[in-house]
């Protein structure tokens, strides 16, 4: 669980639910973890809910094939919480959130719009979504693809770590539920830097690797 490389100390995180996660686009893998500066991407990190057994939901012809309801997944609708102690100074909710898509057939059409949607600007991109400022000045915290009305928070709340901002979801740019979450340094979402995280573990802070799955 190596902590990404860069000159600014990495700012440490509580991990943003409980229960069983897969880490995947991982800062540990590569940099830029999502394959992009864009939008303060640089060392953003997504979690899947998974059951005991590492399935994010039941595999069916659907799977291979086709679309999925959102519903079927497990990490669909669970809480998810704030990893740090801040005030929330966005909160975008009102998004659709998308079918799931993990048959390669069904994500073809998907793909084909992915300029479309980083046109559209955060809300196409990160879908309903929470920002945390650790300070006035920042860094900011996102945890994005929110479930549509989810929500729990409103700009100007003072949060502590563990509070629920709202629930996983499939909105945005997203093929299933799963919570992104990043840091920057700005929120000029054309222009913020990434900033590298740590999470809390037993062993002290670190990045989970690609694949890996947590428990919290």
């Amino acid at each position: 669980m190596a902590l990404p490389q860069d000159h600014a100390e990495p700012l440490v995180l509580a991990y943003p639910f409980t229960g069983r996660w897969m880490a995947r686009n991982s800062p540990a893998r590569r940099v830029p973890s999502h394959g992009t500066h864009l939008m303060g991407t640089t060392y953003a990190i997504d979690f899947v809910g998974v059951d005991a057994r590492g399935r994010s939901a039941p595999w069916s012809w659907r799977a291979a094939l086709a679309t999925e309801p959102p519903g079927a997944f497990v990490g669909f609708g669970r809480p998810i919480l704030a990893p740090c102690p801040g005030r929330v100074v966005v909160v975008h909710d009102g998004e659709p959130d998308q079918v799931a898509r993990r048959s390669p057939v069904a994500g073809v059409p998907y793909l084909l719009r992915q300029a479309e949607r980083v046109r559209g600007g955060p809300p196409a991109i990160a879908g309903n979504h929470v920002v945390v400022a650790v300070s006035d000045a920042g860094p900011f915290v996102l945890l994005a693809h929110l479930r549509a009305g989810s929500t729990r928070v409103t700009v100007g709340d003072h949060v502590g770590a563990g509070d629920v901002l709202g629930d996983c979801g499939n909105s945005g740019n997203s093929i299933q539920p799963h919570v992104h979450v990043q840091a920057t340094d700005s929120l000029d979402w054309q222009r913020a830097r990434g900033l590298p995280i740590g999470f809390v573990g037993a062993h002290g802070p670190g990045l989970p690797a690609e694949s890996q799955i947590v428990t919290a």
